[in-house]
């Protein structure tokens, strides 16, 4: 005889793990607990990302719970992304400062920051924003030296329509030591509030912002002179004011803070994407 017992033996070993794997398996073999997040979701998180590369985890979540009115947590977010995003390019998320405190309707930041135009030409942007909201104010910009006299010119056209508030912060760069700027706030009837020399950490909310300006903004885009870069700087307070959701702010954009509004959301099945700054950021939005 061919078959020696021994074979005998575990193929009847094989037929009695077969029968009873058959006789107690379960019917359903899915996996129990949680389904994860479903295809349109999933969709829409790659497709966000896709064409916003520069978005980090917890920006993506707030943008999704926003416009969709779904709670998601950054890591499923990043899960997500781990297996279904193939990135074209590098491009990290921007990262968050801890933010010290802010005083309702009455406290704006003042802050200075250089560009250089594609001629290489350098500009000085003078940014405002309210510390509260987060709002930005106004921009002012000057093609060369900034003196006294200018600085005012430009805080006065940043400002412009705007009710001025009760206090402003502002650095120690000695440009804001000027008398003519001194002055400037008394007509106005402002007080300064002074930061602590060489520690940016203690000015902390329009840092931030200027770093945000830089990072989601200038460093993609060029400009040829001074009214160019208004009008892009104009385009991009619109998008940061009205559409940017904020961390710090609970996934609410600036002017929701501000008029205290509720927006509706969006459907996966009924959305549309919308472009701010020609094209550099693309939002989904309730059709």
């Amino acid at each position: 005889m061919g078959v020696r017992p021994s074979t005998l033996l575990r193929f009847h070993d094989y037929l009695v793990r077969r029968k009873y794997r058959t006789l107690f398996s379960p019917r359903n073999r899915n996996k129990p607990g949680p389904k994860g997040p479903s295809q349109a979701l999933i969709h829409a998180i790659v497709e966000l990302k896709c064409r916003n590369p520069r978005l980090c985890y917890p920006r993506i979540a707030l943008i999704i719970s926003k416009t969709f009115g779904i709670e998601i947590d950054r890591n499923v977010v990043r899960r997500v992304l781990a297996k279904y995003y193939r990135p074209q390019s590098g491009g990290d998320g921007p990262s968050w400062l801890t933010f010290l405190g802010h005083m309702k309707d009455s406290l704006w930041s003042v802050d200075l920051f250089r560009c250089e135009s594609i001629t290489l030409k350098s500009h000085w942007v003078l940014v405002v924003m309210d510390q509260f909201t987060r709002r930005i104010i106004g921009f002012a910009v000057y093609a060369g030296d900034v003196n006294g006299v200018i600085l005012c010119r430009m805080f006065n056209k940043a400002i412009a329509g705007e009710t001025a508030p009760q206090y402003l912060s502002s650095d120690n760069d000695p440009l804001f030591e000027y008398h003519r700027w001194q002055a400037n706030l008394r007509v106005l009837n402002i007080n300064e509030i002074k930061t602590v020399p060489h520690v940016p950490v203690s000015h902390p909310f329009v840092e931030r912002l200027i770093g945000t300006i830089r990072r989601e903004f200038l460093d993609h885009i060029e400009f040829w002179n001074r009214f160019d870069l208004e009008g892009k700087l104009v385009e991009f307070q619109h998008y940061y004011n009205e559409e940017r959701v904020h961390a710090s702010l609970e996934g609410d954009t600036p002017v929701e803070v501000a008029e205290e509004s509720v927006t509706s959301h969006a459907k996966f099945d009924d959305f549309q994407w919308q472009s701010h700054c020609r094209g550099l950021v693309q939002l989904p939005l309730a059709a």
